[in-house]
């Protein structure tokens, strides 16, 4: 992970996490410089790890593209969602002990 823009998105996901005592944590950055983060959504009849949360939220805002994810706390299960959007997108998983694992 080289670009400083990604590592934002690693602050991101990594306080949105902490702030919400959630299992996972996603920042997203889009083909125009916006952010967003989500985090999983658990209740008896509806189920998104933040990943598909995430891209939810981005895609209800109207984006076109997307060029970075990062996701903390427990690994997606799905990181290939980001990439049926834009084939191109960069998509990491930062795991507890710091290991950078990309998609």
């Amino acid at each position: 992970m080289n670009n400083p823009e990604d590592t934002k998105l690693v602050t991101l996901a990594q306080s949105t996490l902490a702030r919400s005592g959630s299992v996972q944590a996603a920042a997203l950055r889009d083909t125009t410089g916006r952010t967003y983060v989500a985090i999983n959504v658990v209740s008896p009849s509806l189920h998104l790890d933040a990943l598909q949360a995430v891209l939810t939220v981005a895609l209800a805002s109207g984006i076109t593209g997307i060029e970075s994810v990062v996701v903390t706390g427990s690994q997606p299960t799905d990181a290939e969602v980001i990439k049926d959007f834009t084939p191109s997108a960069t998509v990491f998983f930062i795991a507890s002990n710091g290991e950078i694992i990309s998609f």
